[in-house]
């Protein structure tokens, strides 16, 4: 008796001791993915020929407690995506949709939940306000609106509780706002806590030092869209000023070694070295002490 006893309470604090809640990267890759359209150079040309695929960045948030998961961005592989949540992880019910801001990459799998594809009912999705009033107000997202696939809650910069020991804080992060503000995330789960910020301008143009929030959470998915600013030649990379992967090791560089193995590189440009876990600047910055996100990572909140 004393052995069933004995054995009965490992079983019961092992489950315990299993992570209930958990973030998964289920994409790495700046809003057009990688291969990207019409790229047919070294960076892109294999994956063509291969098929290899990197999707969009999304996170999904998995709580196993009530068998349900959020979604952390509505990329254009959001089907791909809503099946490594609900088959991987056995977690059928969608709670939620959390959108960052109005750039193709995470908004436009919300055209998957209509009529002619998903016929979704009342998905939930959180946003800041103006992201709200730009898909109530054109077309083809108020669709969507009208015919009930997604309800819209209207997020303030103040914690929305998911449930019991879970909540998300939405914060705002300067970006090109052309349609919308620009979201980041802290999540928040029973024993962890997570920050999600996919696009942001220059690190010194937000006016919360980023340092600070690394210092407060466990996990950091920050913006890591280029490498250095000899990526895109053709273009004008004031236009498009997001922190240099290079720029954010300069600045990292008095942290903590505990604190910068909290930061998850995240994001990436399909010219991105990082996109290639072999390479000098992938080495680089792991002999650094950092981390790259890649997809069917897990993390324990």
């Amino acid at each position: 008796m004393k052995k069933i006893f004995l054995l009965f309470f490992l079983l019961f604090f092992s489950i315990l001791g299993e992570a209930q809640v958990q973030l998964l990267v289920l994409g790495t890759a700046q809003d057009a993915g990688a291969p990207q359209i019409n790229c047919f150079k070294s960076c892109c040309a294999n994956r063509w020929v291969t098929g290899e695929k990197e999707p969009v960045v999304a996170l999904g948030l998995i709580d196993q407690r009530y068998n349900t998961h959020y979604l952390f961005e509505a990329t254009p592989d959001v089907g791909q995506q809503l099946y490594a949540l609900s088959s991987e992880e056995k977690t059928e019910n969608l709670g939620g949709v959390f959108l960052t801001h109005a750039h193709i990459g995470h908004y436009s799998g919300l055209l998957y939940f209509g009529k002619e594809a998903m016929g979704a009912r009342k998905v939930v999705v959180n946003a800041f306000p103006r992201m709200v009033h730009f898909l109530k107000s054109n077309g083809p997202w108020e669709q969507l609106v009208s015919e009930q696939n997604i309800k819209l809650n209207l997020l303030s910069e103040s914690p929305l509780r998911l449930a019991d020991q879970l909540s998300v804080i939405p914060f705002k992060v300067p970006h090109r706002d052309e349609y919308s503000e620009t979201a980041g995330y802290e999540i928040i789960g029973p024993n962890r806590k997570a920050i999600f910020i996919p696009d942001i301008d220059k690190w010194e143009r937000w006016e919360t030092p980023i340092e600070e929030v690394i210092k407060r959470v466990d996990f950091a998915f920050i913006d890591a869209t280029f490498f250095d600013g000899n990526e895109l030649p053709n273009r004008d990379m004031n236009a498009i000023p997001h922190p240099f992967v290079i720029e954010s090791l300069e600045r990292f560089k008095t942290l903590s070694a505990l604190d910068k193995k909290k930061i998850y590189f995240i994001h990436f440009n399909h010219t991105n070295p990082l996109l290639n876990e072999h390479s000098t600047a992938a080495m680089q910055v792991k002999k650094a002490g950092y981390n790259i996100a890649r997809k069917g990572l897990k993390v324990d909140l």
